[in-house]
């Protein structure tokens, strides 16, 4: 019934930019607070950005002053703009929704909870 749907990965070489979207798709009411996340080859996963649904912001410091996460709702997208890649950003980024309301044909309103993205290979080289 829903999906995020992700793009903007990619490969890029250090100091130059990206910016990934994640896009709710479905018959989608609301999206609530929204997180962008990385794992890397042996590491464990990492929150990188955080938006609520009323525009604060919150960020990992090793992406602080780099990186903007920002959202609009009328599209039902969210964005991270991502500046001065570094080789240690180099990882799977997935975005995930804390709780996505949607409509189903059957049941009426539902509820999706900490929903995640398929993930978008990210690779900055040196």
């Amino acid at each position: 019934q829903v999906q995020l749907v992700e793009s903007g990965g990619g490969l890029v070489q250090a100091g130059e930019s990206l910016r990934l979207s994640c896009a709710a798709e479905g018959s989608i009411l609301s999206v609530d607070t929204i997180n962008w996340y990385r794992q890397a080859p042996g590491k464990p996963r990492e929150l990188v950005a955080t938006i609520t649904g009323g525009g604060s912001t919150s960020y990992a410091d090793s992406v602080k002053g780099r990186f903007t996460i920002s959202r609009d709702d009328a599209k039902k997208t969210a964005y991270l703009q991502m500046n001065l890649l570094k080789p240690e950003d180099t990882a799977v980024y997935y975005c995930s929704a804390d709780r996505i309301l949607f409509t189903d044909p059957a049941m009426g309103v539902r509820g999706a909870f900490d929903y995640w993205s398929e993930g978008t290979q990210v690779t900055v080289s040196s």
